[in-house]
């Protein structure tokens, strides 16, 4: 399963379509990570860059996000990545989070923003 994570430094950046990049952990059947790699973010919007199919592409099923819009949630779900919102703090414990069953979805979806909805 590949996860990826909008990261700021080595933190869930709390705006998606700003992020400096996406943090991909590699994690193996028996919810152990293997590896991670640095996907560069794309210029612009981030629900209207191309950043869902790149990931997608990588073979990315699932994002860990801060906040994030219903827009962008959109492109990632017709890419076949779900998005669990309201993530924060060290990437790597996030999903470490996530795997364990502690880190639950926020329902909360951001739209303090224009246009697209980071």
């Amino acid at each position: 399963m590949y996860i990826a994570i909008p990261t700021r430094e080595t933190v869930v950046d709390d705006h998606f379509g700003h992020c400096e990049y996406f943090t991909v952990y590699n994690v193996d059947n028996n919810n152990q990570i293997v590896s991670h790699e640095i996907v560069p973010s794309l210029q612009g919007c981030g629900c209207k860059s191309n950043i869902a199919s790149v990931l997608a592409d990588k073979g990315v099923t699932l994002m860990l996000a801060g906040n994030i819009g219903q827009g962008a949630i959109n492109v990632l779900a017709n890419r076949g990545i779900q998005v669990v919102r309201g993530c924060s703090g060290n990437t790597q414990k996030v999903v470490e989070d996530y795997l364990s069953g502690s880190l639950l979805d926020s329902g909360k979806t951001c739209s303090s923003h224009e246009g697209c909805n980071h």
